[in-house]
């Protein structure tokens, strides 16, 4: 518990009065409802009673240290010779006027037994603070002092949880390598660079760094990596498969280059001529579109076959996904006819009701079969 009574000492001298009223306020009178206390408290034993009640029935409230530090308030005004008396009073539980005006009532009453001309009020915080001019319309308000506890249960834990991360950056590898090992490459590399005198060059290499980390971490590629690999059969079929799948797809890029007419190449003499040459487009995605469509469904067909074996239930979301990949191949293929052939658009309508309405059938029958399964493992358990 904190509090300075040097400055009450320091307020008390520089005002005229000398019968003091040290008094503590509970607006939303805890020290009622929770201890059953009848308020205003008046007196130092009664209010050490009053505190101990509290305290008692709850040791977390913070008005019982409140009550305690308007008791050691007035022991030092005693002890410096002033007259002085400690009181307690309370509002309502649901503060605002009422509250208020309780508490106006209650000092009056104190004020009856004990004719003071100056107060002290002690409080835990701001809200039993705003009732400080209300006071001040009946007694001069000479000093305002805040309790604030020195151990705080919330800092106390905050420091612990803050500990533990702290813990886990420095030696959890799950966390060091991000936290303390992108920021130790970039420390070492600037250091290098600023003795071998390429820092401008080094600057360009260390932004890259760590764009790179931030994107490997926020698109969670680190860890689907470390899926993939894992030295299982599963791990193997989905390596193989990944690596199969991205060769067929780069190399559909040439493919689709020597599909293309030379003589259109030569006809155009601007890059950006080339490009908006639907002709052009349309043979270069024709060429590249078996290809590019094979190493897809290899990937995708690593996926099935590795969560089949492995016995993860993602069949479903396998099959669809090569389904949905079969069934769009006749619609991407007329576009390239429209683009190649200047086709009528309207050619693309059939081959994509064709590729949903296979979708649709694919996506009923196999949820069927899912549900079908599901009811026989409910019945057999």
């Amino acid at each position: 518990m904190s509090q300075k009574p040097n400055k009450v000492e320091k307020d008390v001298s520089a005002s005229t009065s000398n019968k003091l009223l040290v008094i503590c306020i509970d607006r939303d009178n805890d020290v009622g409802e929770k201890a059953g206390i009848i308020t205003p408290v008046i007196g130092r034993d009664a209010c050490i009673e009053a505190a101990q009640r509290l305290a008692l029935e709850d040791p977390e409230d913070a008005d019982s240290n409140s009550i305690f530090a308007a008791i050691k308030t007035y022991e030092d005004l005693i002890s410096k010779g002033y007259q002085a008396e400690v009181i307690t009073v309370a509002g309502v539980k649901s503060r605002g006027v009422q509250a208020d005006e309780k508490i106006l009532e209650e000092t009056k009453k104190a004020l009856e037994k004990f004719s003071a001309n100056g107060a002290v009020i002690v409080s835990d915080g701001e809200d039993d603070e705003s009732v400080v001019p209300v006071i001040q319309n009946i007694l001069p308000v000479i000093s305002v002092q805040r309790v604030v506890m020195k151990v705080s249960r919330s800092v106390e834990y905050s420091y612990a949880v803050f500990g533990k991360y702290l813990k886990m950056i420095a030696y959890d590898t799950k966390y060091s390598k991000f936290f303390l090992g992108v920021p130790g490459i970039l420390l070492l590399i600037g250091g290098i660079a600023t003795v071998v005198g390429y820092t401008t060059e080094i600057t360009a290499v260390l932004v890259s760094i760590l764009g790179g980390s931030f994107l490997i971490r926020a698109f969670d590629i680190d860890r689907a990596w470390s899926n993939w690999a894992k030295p299982t059969p599963m791990g193997f079929i989905r390596i193989f498969t990944m690596v199969a799948g991205v060769l067929l797809i780069l190399s559909s890029i040439p493919a689709g280059i020597n599909s293309i007419d030379v003589k259109l190449l030569e006809s155009e003499t601007e890059i950006l001529s080339v490009f908006s040459n639907k002709v052009i487009i349309g043979q270069f995605v024709s060429g590249a579109l078996p290809i590019l469509w094979i190493g897809l469904g290899a990937i995708f067909a690593g996926m099935l076959l590795s969560n089949w074996i492995g016995g993860i239930p993602r069949q479903i979301s396998d099959i669809l996904r090569i389904v949905v990949l079969v069934a769009l191949y006749p619609t991407v293929f007329q576009f390239t006819n429209i683009m190649i052939n200047d086709e009528s658009s309207f050619s693309l309508v059939p081959p994509l009701l064709g590729g949903l309405a296979a979708t649709l059938i694919s996506a009923t029958i196999l949820f069927k079969k899912y549900r079908k399964h599901k009811d026989q493992e409910m019945v057999s358990d």
